[in-house]
């Protein structure tokens, strides 16, 4: 009798799927796609429970080069470099505050673990100083360009969407951080977005105009 695999249910995290033979669905093959396509910018949009964290679990690990996660699955047949690169991965899934000051803090906590690695200068004070040099420094010191990847980049103005005081100070809080992703082109390999809304619904991306929305492409 076939013992049947575990489903992992509400479990978003890769190694983890792998390593315990959760039931994995191999998509593998469009990691590899489109982390080779021509563009360096990505969004893919998709609402709650889709698979948006997983994807980008998954990339994280295929480009820190884990070769050993992906044994069996599609993307073993066409990878021969299995190179690996500094990534940056900010997840604001849970910010889901309407408080500012929550998520300042949700936003300078995962760029201090970062400076923790690659450095952090005294003058560096603002979100996007921070980050644009955070993106240098990583490039710099290991000496290949960097990943950043992005989960539900939305997350914390869905919260305020109807308090348009508190939403265009949110607004204003998210362009500042990401605001250098254009400016810092030349360090980056590749950078992935997902969200929830429409790219172009909150109007914080209005500097990175080179981005590709797969979120209606058929595959």
């Amino acid at each position: 009798m076939t013992q049947r695999r575990k489903y992992p249910v509400g479990n978003a995290h890769f190694p983890e799927i792998r390593r315990q033979g959760f039931l994995y669905v191999d998509k593998t093959e469009y990691v590899y796609r489109m982390t080779h396509s021509d563009y360096k910018y990505v969004f893919l949009s998709r609402p709650r429970r889709f698979g948006k964290s997983l994807l980008t679990s998954t990339l994280k690990c295929y480009f820190e080069g884990r070769k050993d996660l992906f044994n069996g699955l599609a993307i073993e047949q066409l990878e021969t470099e299995w190179n690996s690169y500094p990534v940056l991965h900010f997840d604001f899934s849970m910010a889901k505050s309407t408080d500012i000051t929550v998520i300042r803090e949700m936003i300078d906590g995962q760029l201090r673990s970062y400076e923790q690695i690659y450095g952090r200068k005294e003058a560096e004070n603002e979100f996007n100083s921070r980050f644009s040099s955070l993106i240098e420094r990583a490039c710099k010191q290991e000496g290949k360009p960097v990943v950043v990847l992005i989960d539900e980049y939305d997350s914390p103005m869905l919260g305020v969407l109807h308090d348009e005081e508190k939403l265009a100070a949110f607004r204003e809080l998210m362009q500042n951080f990401y605001s250098p992703l254009k400016g810092s082109g030349q360090y980056i390999r590749f950078c992935f977005l997902t969200g929830i809304t429409k790219f172009s619904q909150l109007s914080i991306f209005s500097a990175l105009n080179n981005i590709k929305n797969i979120s209606m492409m058929p595959e």
